[in-house]
């Protein structure tokens, strides 16, 4: 009896049909994914729930207090560099603002400064000069390979040892000096703001017009002129700029025996850091660069120049939309190494969030509550940048189909 069953059972197999089989198939297979998703969410909440009561233990065996009630409490250090107020009777918010805004502010240096001279760096390897492509490659294999902390040391010293004082260092161009004290040069005065913020409205101007102008094109089939919109949007800002420059005189760093008067100043801190940075991940960008450019198949700009486009266009239309489309996500990659690089200012002295966070730390043994705010500021730089690295893609993506 049994063996007559099995064989209709076998046989019932056979006669059903394929996507039935397939329709168990699929459901066991849910079936068993999603115990293994719960499996996976129960060992983690209760490896997380272990975590927090042997620290909630810890802390309470310590006589350690948690809470941001800190945080109003006077921080009683001074900052050497702040681009707000600040002094010793301001309060621990305060002074991890300030270190957040030296962070970002070296963030979006390196971040220029590296893809200006990562740009160079990637053209100069792609040069038919026999002694330019050379030097580039040398410069890339030279700094990729020494670690970015010895290169920060490097700098440091280079700027506090071996410049000159102040008093005696010469100028690098009219206005701008490098001695011991960090780097001096002109800066606008304070009649400057006005002109400045026009100049910005502007180019905001400028941007709305643009876009009014593309989109009118694809609804009319009616150019605008790219250069005339620029010069609307832009000349009445450059006039007024223009007349100040003329009128009102830069304030220029002068060099005195024991120091500079007037002028702007980078401190050495500031500068190496920059310096280091920025040369660091230059090298990188440019192989990026260089990289993107090489992947566009020959025969496009080949084929662009047989159409008798210019070089500036070809460039511009062919060359370009494709190469950056390789390009942006790993420089996307290396901005937020750039960000979180910017950390190793601790290691010079520059005061920068985690300067600052460690020295709030080191006072109130707020050790939990200081780094849980570091580490959600450097996440909330970093998920920013990818943010709008991700939306340029997307854009360039839609410009280089469309």
């Amino acid at each position: 009896m049994n063996e007559d069953a099995a064989k209709e059972a076998l046989r019932a197999y056979r006669m059903a049909p394929p996507h039935t089989l397939a329709a168990k198939g699929g459901r066991a297979a849910s079936c068993r994914d999603l115990l293994l998703q719960a499996t996976i969410f129960g060992l983690v909440i209760a490896i997380a729930g272990f975590l927090a009561a042997n620290l909630a233990g810890n802390l309470s065996a310590r006589s350690i207090r948690t809470g941001f009630a800190f945080l109003d409490s006077a921080a009683g250090f001074e900052i050497g560099e702040s681009f707000v107020a600040y002094d010793g009777h301001s309060t621990y918010a305060k002074a991890l603002f300030v270190g957040l805004l030296n962070t970002l502010a070296v963030s979006a240096g390196g971040i220029l400064l590296s893809t200006v001279m990562g740009a160079g760096i990637g053209l100069g390897r792609l040069s038919r000069n026999p002694l330019v492509a050379p030097l580039a490659g040398l410069y890339v294999e030279a700094i990729r390979n020494v670690p970015l902390l010895l290169q920060l040391y490097f700098w440091y010293v280079l700027l506090t040892e071996l410049l000159p004082h102040d008093g005696t260092a010469p100028a690098l161009l009219p206005g701008f000096y490098l001695a011991k004290s960090g780097l001096h040069f002109p800066v606008l005065g304070e009649s400057s703001r006005a002109p400045l913020m026009t100049l910005g409205a502007g180019f905001v101007a400028a941007t709305a017009l643009h876009y009014f102008a593309k989109h009118r094109q694809a609804r009319t089939g009616i150019r605008f002129p790219a250069w005339l919109a620029l010069a609307l949007a832009l000349l009445p800002a450059s006039l007024l700029l223009a007349r100040m420059l003329a009128t009102v005189p830069l304030d220029l760093p002068i060099q005195r025996r024991f120091g500079f008067v007037g002028g702007g100043t980078l401190t050495p801190e500031l500068t190496a850091l920059l310096l280091g940075l920025s040369l660091y991940n230059a090298a990188f960008i440019g192989e990026i660069l260089r990289g993107a450019v090489r992947s566009v198949a020959p025969g496009q700009s080949e084929a662009a120049a047989a159409l008798g486009l210019r070089t500036g266009h070809k460039l511009r239309f062919v060359v370009l939309p494709q190469a950056l489309r390789v390009a942006v996500p790993p420089l996307a990659s290396q901005y937020l190494n750039v960000a979180k690089n910017s950390s190793l200012a601790v290691a010079i002295g520059y005061p920068d969030l985690m300067s600052v966070g460690n020295t709030i730390v080191n006072q109130t043994g707020q050790a939990l509550e200081v780094i849980s705010m570091v580490m959600a500021a450097y996440l909330t730089l970093s998920l920013s940048i990818s943010a709008f690295m991700n939306w340029y893609n997307a854009r360039l993506e839609a410009w280089s189909t469309s």
